[in-house]
């Protein structure tokens, strides 16, 4: 079993493609290389494969970094299946991860939703998919400023309060109340969750 991640760039129309693009190449390097791993085609879209029980981490990661670019988002589907041909780059490979990704993907915007997965266990897709929906409510509200916070505690999940506040020249204090509007506790617990999910599901 692998996963998909299919996404792209809300807004990205009005900013320049620097602002984000390196962003967004550094949070894939986290996870491969292009174009086997990931690859970032037609200006603003872009698929990553991972291991299924990382595939909430990464599209989380995501979302955080790209969000820390004010007044930018990002829309992504989650497949979660086989890898039944492996070509040359990530968008040349096909499997029912790679399907279910992309059927998922066309329908987010008619839904009005950044974020869903497909897993091929409706149970399963139907539980984690109303999971999504209510994170996406406080996750789609992140200012700049909190998803950074969020994209730098996710990429160094040991670095203290102090560390982190070091690291934005912020006071600890600040940290703190930014991880509470965050809600990263509960970002946190999500991403706890998932995983397990993910074991119990037959290849």
């Amino acid at each position: 079993m692998i996963a998909i991640i299919t996404g792209d760039i809300i807004n990205s129309e009005e900013h320049e493609t620097s602002e984000w693009i390196d962003i967004l190449k550094n949070v894939f390097s986290q996870w491969g290389k292009t174009p086997t791993t990931w690859e970032i085609y037609r200006g603003d879209e872009f698929q990553l494969k991972v291991v299924p029980e990382n595939a909430l981490l990464a599209a989380i990661q995501i979302k955080a970094a790209i969000k820390s670019v004010k007044d930018l988002d990002v829309r992504m589907a989650i497949g979660v299946g086989s890898e039944s041909f492996k070509g040359a780059t990530v968008s040349e490979s096909n499997g029912t991860a790679y399907q279910r990704s992309g059927r998922t993907f066309e329908t987010l915007k008619s839904e009005k939703l950044n974020l869903a997965i497909a897993t091929g266990n409706k149970k399963e897709d139907k539980r984690l998919n109303l999971m999504l929906r209510l994170a996406l409510d406080f996750m789609d509200e992140w200012t700049s400023v909190s998803a950074e916070l969020v994209a730098i505690a996710l990429a160094n999940p040991k670095m203290s309060q102090q560390e982190i506040a070091e690291q934005l020249n912020i006071q600890q204090s600040a940290v703190s109340q930014r991880q509470k509007r965050a809600r990263l506790d509960l970002v946190m617990a999500l991403l706890a969750y998932y995983p397990e999910t993910v074991k119990r599901m037959k290849p």
